[in-house]
């Protein structure tokens, strides 16, 4: 993807403006573009919506469609659900209790904590009628979906800034320019938007990779906890995976079982495909998670980790989601943060728009990437440093220790400190350890 010069005028659709072509048909403009419409692109675009900002909505595929994920959602996602109004009690939806952790024989429940600000229960949902539904939202929400859009380049104008984007729509692959004064990307991993206008991968952050089936299972699939198994190996070499294993209940008669692993500096790849083999034998065979019952292929992903991609924000360009690196180096989540991420970018936006274009707008704009970083900035940082000397190197198996795993205190803190479900002021102890834990760990420059 290459960026085209667009030299075409600086006025751009004001409030209340009517979309050019209501049915799709030829360029198009609005006062946002988002690109992607996966769960960042999709949340963005709901609450753009909501603000009163005519958005376009671009999205390569149709839905419903397959997208490579553990299908889980902690408490922080779900309140980004239910921020946005997504019916969490429709059907299709699979409610746990908490996490159950699995390591070197020992077991231990850990229900999700009651916080003021977050609920005490997650939820699981297949992707491939997650995403269906979040775009739906959007589009009832008023956003204008566009389906088998394939952006190619963006737009960009004499001071080097995004005017929108040039893309290939339907089968055909008819040419169309989409135009906009600011672009949402959420186009996932690839970043291709980032990468054309020159916002390259920070490479000293982690790229893991994740792997994942279903099977169908009677005897799992409504389980009540998420598992998470920490003392996997790599078949060929012995060594702990540098990451974990999980089985995840869908209530519908089927589990996603799966796993995601770390890169290991020095040391060959993880072949994900053999270390996924090597664990099944060890579930219980009344589970059914064998061969003859999958439910699909076995399919992987990379997941971009860290805040790897910055700034945020860069020349009318906001970055949410896996194209900014925005998977936890904790724990491997990356829909809540996504869609967290796409409720500030959506917030910054709307305010930045009721001011005129110039200095004071890209003022309100840069606040965007300040949030972030305010509340993420010391939290990936230290979860940068643990990926790079504990978990690329032994995996979860030294946190969850024996000793560990028989101290139901010491349990709830690392579950806490893993899946950033905290109380912001703190609500609890372990609150009130974490929130000072993360003060002291140096600030850094965005």
């Amino acid at each position: 993807m290459t960026a085209e010069r667009d030299d075409a005028r600086d006025d751009r659709p004001c409030a209340g403006s009517s979309p050019s072509a209501p049915d799709g048909v030829g360029d198009e403009e609005a006062h946002v573009i988002v690109v992607g419409a996966g769960p960042a692109g999709s949340a963005a675009a709901v609450h753009l919506a909501r603000a009163g900002v005519d958005v376009l909505l671009l999205e390569k595929s149709g839905f419903p469609r397959e997208k490579v994920c553990g299908d889980g959602l902690t408490p922080r996602g779900v309140a980004q659900l239910v921020r946005m109004g997504v019916d969490i009690d429709a059907p299709g939806w699979m409610r746990n209790r908490g996490m159950r952790w699995v390591c070197e024989g020992h077991r231990a429940d850990l229900d999700w904590p009651r916080l003021g600000s977050l609920p005490d229960f997650g939820l699981t949902r297949s992707r491939h009628d997650f995403d269906d539904l979040l775009a739906a939202h959007a589009r009832a929400a008023g956003a204008r979906l566009r389906t088998h859009v394939k952006v190619t380049a963006p737009l960009i104008d004499r001071a080097g800034r995004i005017t929108g984007v040039t893309a290939t729509r339907g089968p055909d692959r008819e040419p169309v320019r989409y135009r906009a004064p600011l672009v949402v990307a959420a186009d996932g991993a690839s970043a291709r938007t980032a990468l054309a206008l020159g916002l390259a991968r920070d490479t000293s952050r982690p790229v893991a990779a994740a792997a994942r089936r279903y099977y169908r299972s009677p005897a799992r699939t409504n389980d009540p906890y998420l598992e998470l198994w920490a003392d996997l190996r790599c078949p060929r070499t012995g060594l702990d995976l540098p990451g974990y294993g999980w089985v995840f209940p869908l209530g519908d008669g089927r589990v996603n079982v799966g796993l995601g692993a770390l890169p290991q500096r020095r040391r060959r790849p993880v072949e994900l495909r053999a270390a996924l083999e090597h664990w099944l034998p060890r579930l219980p065979e009344d589970w059914g998670v064998r061969e003859e019952n999958a439910d699909s292929p076995l399919r992987s992903a990379p997941l971009p980790m860290g805040l790897n991609r910055r700034p945020q924000y860069h020349r009318g360009l906001l970055l949410v989601g896996d194209s900014a690196g925005m998977v936890s180096p904790w724990s491997g989540e990356g829909i809540a943060q996504a869609m967290e991420a796409a409720e500030v970018a959506a917030e910054t936006i709307a305010l930045a728009l009721a001011r005129p274009a110039g200095p004071r707008r890209e003022h309100a704009l840069r606040q965007y990437p300040a949030e972030i970083h305010r509340r993420w900035g010391r939290y990936y940082r230290l979860g940068n440093l643990a990926g790079d000397l504990l978990f690329a190197r032994y995996g979860y198996r030294p946190l969850l220790h024996p000793r560990v795993m028989a101290s139901p205190p010491l349990l709830r803190y690392l579950a806490r400190l893993l899946t950033h479900v905290t109380d912001e002021p703190a609500h609890d102890s372990v609150d009130a350890v974490l929130h000072t834990l993360l003060r002291l760990v140096p600030s850094v420059r965005r």
